[in-house]
């Protein structure tokens, strides 16, 4: 497996398919948090790690592509050694849906920082050693326009098998929250994340609502006009002192910032 810090172009995406799950996820409730309905957000996937003979979820990964997984940079150390896990739902169970795939290299963007996480750039690109086989519960999420931006309160969705809580339990099973998007202007003023935020990232939730430890490198997943699914967001950050800070939202890396760069490297690698 090789791990890449490379320098810094199109690539063609599947025209159809990306964004549409067969399953429809559960949109209509404003909770917390809450289970998903298993298989409706088919991008998903479980980042492991291997420890000792056993792998372990680690952070959360999102298919843009058949063979391309995006995940955070922070989600990656040189040395270990990683598999995904498509068509998850209940980590307690095997359910017949799971896909696992080996990771054949692994691409960290060039300007991700491990000790200086506010420099932006969280994101790394995983190519695994063969595509999924695509179907009701492993499909591919669309990628954002270039430079789009979402507006204020867009309702977007976070996933994963994060921590229910600050220090809380992992859950066996995928959930789901609904995040609305925070605007730079408001996300950056100094008694919310100030200097912290930069424009290549994007803010939701915040209080009662936020991602946690384990949800890091996992989608946050909106809804465009057309009904696909895109992912705008790769999860980052939240606050150190507890998941749900108020006016300290979930912080992901822009996709829609680094479009160019996504491109260029499933082109060429």
């Amino acid at each position: 497996m090789d791990v890449l810090f490379p320098a810094h172009g199109c690539v063609v995406f599947p025209a159809h398919g990306c964004g549409v799950p067969e399953v429809q996820p559960n949109i209509n409730r404003v909770v917390n948090g809450e289970e998903a309905r298993p298989h409706s957000w088919p991008w998903q996937v479980s980042l492991q790690v291997k420890h000792g003979s056993r792998f372990h979820h680690t952070c959360g990964g999102t298919l843009i592509g058949p063979r391309w997984v995006l995940t955070a940079g922070h989600c990656i150390w040189p040395g270990d050694v990683y598999r995904v896990v498509l068509g998850e739902h209940d980590m307690s169970v095997h359910e017949g849906s799971e896909q696992i795939r080996d990771v054949l290299r692994i691409i960290v963007h060039p300007d991700w920082d491990i000790d200086f996480v506010a420099r932006g750039s969280d994101m790394a690109l995983l190519k695994l050693d063969k595509s999924p086989v695509l179907h009701w519960s492993v499909g591919p999420v669309c990628l954002p326009g270039a430079g789009e931006v979402l507006s204020h309160g867009a309702p977007c969705f976070l996933s994963g098998w994060g921590n229910l809580y600050t220090h809380g339990p992992m859950p066996e099973r995928l959930q789901q929250a609904l995040l609305p998007v925070v605007e730079h202007s408001v996300c950056s003023r100094s008694d919310w994340w100030g200097g912290t935020v930069k424009t290549t990232m994007i803010c939701a939730g915040g209080d009662a609502v936020s991602g946690c430890n384990g949800d890091s490198g996992g989608p946050l997943s909106c809804q465009g006009a057309d009904g696909r699914w895109s992912v705008h967001g790769v999860t980052s950050f939240v606050s150190s002192l507890v998941c749900n800070e108020a006016r300290k939202p979930t912080v992901f890396t822009r996709t829609s910032a680094f479009i160019d760069w996504i491109s260029d490297i499933m082109l060429h690698y």
